[in-house]
């Protein structure tokens, strides 16, 4: 049994920032039922493990407006026009750790919330850190914390560390972060 394709009729931009657009389309499926969509689209999002030398995991306190709460998260944010992912996950990890890495892997990549937008989060992790701080954005304010892989593991499931793409991500690189504390 296959599923029913949607075909789309018309796509309208309703906003437009410098982070994402608004998109509203019409659709079709079977040639006779009609509807509308609604969803975000963006150029992706980089997310960034970083591992230091001494075996331990970078990640941020940062205030989350939405949500009224502080947020334990790794270093993320948008992919800039004209900028490769790899390009977007170092400016990232500058940006909110202070660090760059020598040593940055691609490990994979997943959809934050498909129901609502076409993003892509793309999850690297970083090694090999040394200290190269690039300014932030006025509404970034960071508070940086060093923690052990068994921290985060228990944090996680304790529920301290309730950032959805800090997770996805943590579970996705997992396995390469636990080579990268035995090297």
């Amino acid at each position: 049994l296959l599923l029913k394709k949607w075909e789309k009729i018309s796509s309208k931009v309703v906003s437009k920032n410098k982070f994402w657009s608004y998109i509203l389309e019409e659709f079709e499926i079977d040639g006779n039922h009609r509807g509308e969509y609604h969803y975000v689209h963006t150029g992706g999002s980089t997310m960034i493990i970083p591992v230091t030398d001494s075996k331990k995991i970078l990640l941020l306190n940062q205030y989350r407006y939405l949500n009224k709460k502080e947020s334990l998260e790794f270093p993320c944010g948008s992919i800039q026009e004209n900028i490769s992912k790899e390009e977007n996950a170092l400016k990232e990890l500058r940006e909110e750790s202070g660090y760059s890495s020598k040593d940055l892997k691609y490990i994979g990549e997943f959809s934050p919330y498909s129901g609502v937008s076409d993003e892509m989060c793309y999850v690297f992790t970083a090694g090999e850190l040394f200290h190269s701080p690039l300014k932030a954005d006025f509404t970034e304010d960071f508070e940086l914390h060093e923690l052990t892989f068994e921290e985060v593991e228990r944090m996680i499931e304790e529920g301290e560390i309730w950032d959805g793409m800090s997770i996805c991500s943590w579970t996705i690189a997992k396995k390469e972060i636990l080579k990268m504390l035995k090297k």
